[in-house]
């Protein structure tokens, strides 16, 4: 399967943890087989644009955030700020304030 397939459907599975759903809560939301999110998360199947705006719908997130930054072939190892963007993105606001603290007081550590 595509690296898109693979970079969104991780993105739905961490948007999804992030609310504490399970995937046949998710499942339930959106309308969707409970297999069929799992075979998203994973990677092996394409979704629709139907499938796919019913599930951001559940996670009560836009299209445009669910696929905000991914572009065919920058997604993986190679492009760390995409890495901390796409980890960051799946946390609280509050989470992201203290990890943006933690990464400031690295910063400032490594300039002594």
């Amino acid at each position: 399967m595509s690296e898109i397939a693979k970079f969104v459907g991780q993105r739905i599975r961490n948007y999804r943890v992030n609310l504490g759903l399970s995937q046949e809560k998710l499942a339930e939301l959106s309308g969707c087989h409970p297999a069929y999110i799992g075979q998203l998360e994973r990677g092996e199947k394409n979704a629709t644009l139907e499938s796919t705006q019913k599930i951001a719908n559940a996670l009560d997130i836009s299209l445009s955030k669910l696929f905000e930054k991914i572009s065919d072939g920058q997604a993986g190892s190679e492009n760390i700020p995409l890495e901390c963007y796409e980890f960051l993105s799946t946390k609280t606001k509050d989470e992201q304030v203290k990890l943006y603290g933690i990464l400031l007081e690295i910063d400032r550590y490594k300039m002594l």
